[in-house]
């Protein structure tokens, strides 16, 4: 078993700027979602980033993930590894997902290493910079809400 990475080693800080720069710069399922059953639209007041989440569902499971907006780096690159992490995944598990996420965000070591969490653990510094914090949450947040319609 290899040791989890230490997220504060240079090398691994350089491999997850590199990690959401690619997500911000080729961003996955971007666009917008036909026929989607739920449609959450979230501005930061802040900065002005915007995120529109769509999602669609067969069932009680995200069939379909899709963002559109714009904004910094941080939140567009949020936005497309929640879509990537949440396709095809039951509501409650999407749910879980967003709920290790919001830990990462305040700093916890254990949802750091948490491989669930995929692309979106290179997010785990943000938890150093609270002004950036609203901008890695946002598309969860919309996540999270979409999924409170399904109930």
């Amino acid at each position: 078993m290899r040791p989890t990475p230490n997220p504060t080693d240079a090398s691994v800080t350089a491999l997850y700027q590199e990690l959401i720069l690619d997500h911000y710069r080729r961003p996955r399922n971007k666009g917008p979602l036909a026929d989607a059953d739920v449609h959450v639209a979230r501005k930061n007041p802040l900065c002005g980033d915007e995120i529109d989440v769509q999602l669609r569902f067969d069932g009680d499971r995200v069939a379909e993930a899709k963002f559109g907006g714009r904004g910094c780096a941080i939140s567009q690159a949020s936005a497309s590894m929640m879509t990537e992490l949440v396709r095809g995944k039951p509501a409650a598990e999407a749910q879980a997902l967003a709920d290790r996420f919001t830990e990462l965000l305040r700093g916890s070591a254990d949802a750091a290493a948490d491989a669930r969490l995929g692309d979106a653990r290179a997010l785990s510094g943000v938890a150093r910079l609270p002004v950036r914090v609203p901008c890695a949450a946002m598309a969860w947040k919309a996540l999270e809400e979409g999924l409170r319609a399904l109930k």
